[in-house]
């Protein structure tokens, strides 16, 4: 019997000299100069972790409404003396309808934080706080 292969996922991005970032099937962004990389990856680790929880609440027939921020603090890693992210914290605001709660609402919050693609990638784990309906998420 063939072992099944796992679903492997393709992106590209490129950047232009003139600081437009392009991506298959995606309107043009034109960055300033003061927008870094760093920007960037905590702004798709808050845009990664909404699509990961809206996945898990339209499986069971719900919907979200979510923005959310992220911050992070680089400097030497102790351990190979390189600069890196050595702490980062995502911070959500959901609505989620129909309103979810205990239980099955961690449950749906830790595997939205376990499925984004972009926080199991880091060498780090990401610090979420969560606001759901209004109401914090222990």
């Amino acid at each position: 019997m063939a072992t099944a292969r796992p679903k492997t996922l393709t992106y590209e991005a490129h950047v232009t000299r003139d600081a437009r970032v392009e991506a298959e099937g995606c309107d043009p962004l034109v960055l300033g100069p003061h927008w870094q990389a760093e920007h960037l990856l905590l702004a798709g680790l808050v845009r990664c972790s909404i699509t990961s929880l809206e996945y898990h609440v339209r499986r069971i027939g719900g919907s979200v409404e979510a923005s959310g921020f992220a911050r992070g603090s680089i400097t030497k890693r102790p351990a190979d003396g390189r600069y890196a992210f050595v702490e980062i914290e995502c911070e959500i605001e959901a609505e989620l309808t129909p309103p979810f709660g205990g239980g099955e609402l961690r449950e749906l919050l830790a595997k939205a934080e376990h499925d984004c693609f972009l926080g199991a990638s880091l060498t780090i784990s990401p610090r979420y706080r969560w606001t759901v309906n209004g109401g914090a998420v222990a």
